[in-house]
C-alpha cells in the first residue's frame, strides 16, 4: 500500500522550514559585524515560519476530515471542515468524539476502505 499524497508532502514540508528557518539565522549572523540586529533576524525568520506551519497544519487536518468522514459515510464532511477550519484543534478533538468508530474494511467492489456496517461503498455506492 502506498503512502497518501499529504503524507508525503507533509515529510518534507516542516523539515524544509526548519531548515530555512536556520540558514537565514546562521546567515544574519555571519554577515552581520555589528551584530546589533542578528537576533532581529533570527527572531523576523521564526515569525515567518511559525504561521506558515501553522497554515500547513490546518490545511493537512482539512484534507484528513473530509477523506475521513467520507470513509466512514458521514454525509456532512463539508460541515465539519467548516468547523475543524474555524476552530482548529478544538474542532479536530469534538470530531474525534462524535464520529463513527469501527475498523476499515476493504469494499469488494472498488478496495475503498469502508466501515463494515456501511450498505453501500461511500466511494462507489455499491451495496453490501
Amino acid at each position: 500500500m502506498q503512502p497518501r499524497k499529504s503524507s508525503r508532502v507533509f515529510t518534507w514540508a516542516l523539515p524544509s522550514i526548519a531548515a530555512l528557518t536556520i540558514t537565514h539565522s546562521a546567515l544574519a549572523q555571519r554577515y552581520n559585524q555589528q551584530g546589533a540586529f542578528a537576533g532581529l533576524a533570527c527572531c523576523s525568520s521564526a515569525a515567518i515560519a511559525f504561521p506558515i506551519a501553522v497554515i500547513v497544519l490546518n490545511i493537512f487536518l482539512l484534507i484528513w476530515v473530509a477523506r475521513d468522514s467520507k470513509s466512514r459515510g458521514m454525509d456532512n464532511s463539508i460541515l465539519w471542515m467548516l468547523l475543524v477550519l474555524a476552530t482548529s484543534f478544538i474542532g479536530l478533538i469534538i470530531y474525534l468524539c462524535v464520529r463513527p468508530k469501527g475498523e476499515f474494511v476493504p469494499c469488494s467492489n472498488c478496495g475503498g476502505n469502508k466501515l463494515p456496517v456501511l450498505v453501500r461503498c461511500p466511494h462507489c455506492g455499491a451495496g453490501a
